[in-house]
């Protein structure tokens, strides 16, 4: 049958930057999906505590004012949504998110940052798997397409509509339908079991940076450096 018609969880967040260690939740969602379809979902507004810039208020649209007004305390949905994740951890199901190394690095930062129990500290002290992140994938199984590979580039490759870009629900419920769209192109993806296809991303990521990384010292930057962790990454000290 394959893990891809399984259940799976579609996570994404929407922030007020795009630095995760320094980055603040506004919004998050956890969709259930089976076989492409949603099943269920949890969305979270935020009171991010900072201002939100305008240039992220001009990607997802939650202005200071409707934060302020509608969003819970940032600790508080940091929690919860790190809760959910972890539940959906322990019973073995998987979690998908686009470019995960970002949003879990992020969620992890945070949880820091109000001095909430880590991810691995809700497993047991074992680190968040499985984690399926179709950004990762597709660059490996497709390497040599041409183009950009964001969202909405890939989602057009695989015939996913994405509905409202950058809002978190629509890209964590399209993040789950290109997981399922690549393993049904890609046979030898399905045939996968989830942990070892978490485990060949760390691979494929780690890969795919160490070239990205020869890249930038050959023509920009003789010490560039391309962080090859994945799903996330450890920040390099506290942040407030």
């Amino acid at each position: 049958m394959g893990w891809h018609r399984e259940l799976l969880i579609g996570f994404d967040l929407e922030t007020t930057g795009t630095d995760p260690g320094e980055a603040r939740i506004v919004t998050g969602a956890v969709i259930e999906v089976r076989a492409g379809e949603p099943m269920g979902r949890r969305e979270w507004l935020a009171d991010p505590g900072v201002e939100i810039p305008a240039d992220a208020v001009a990607v997802h649209g939650i202005t200071n004012e409707r934060a302020a007004a509608g969003g819970s305390p940032a600790d508080q949905v940091a929690d919860a949504i790190a809760d959910v994740l972890a539940s959906y951890w322990r019973a073995g199901v998987p979690v998908v998110a686009y470019n995960a190394v970002f949003d879990l690095t992020l969620l992890s930062a945070e949880l820091r940052r109000h001095g909430l129990p880590s991810l691995a500290d809700r497993l047991g002290g074992t680190a968040p798997a499985p984690v399926i992140d179709p950004y990762t994938i597709d660059r490996w199984v497709d390497r040599y397409r041409r183009g950009k590979r964001n969202l909405e580039a890939v989602c057009t490759e695989y015939g996913i509509a994405l509905g409202a870009a950058h809002d978190a629900g629509a890209d964590a419920l399209a993040a789950a339908r290109l997981a399922f769209a690549i393993a049904e192109r890609h046979p030898k993806i399905a045939a996968l079991g989830a942990a070892e296809l978490h485990h060949r991303q760390i691979e494929w990521y780690a890969a795919w940076a160490a070239d990205f990384q020869a890249f930038l010292r050959r023509k920009k930057d003789a010490d560039a450096v391309v962080d090859g962790a994945w799903p996330l990454r450890e920040p390099a000290g506290e942040r407030v």
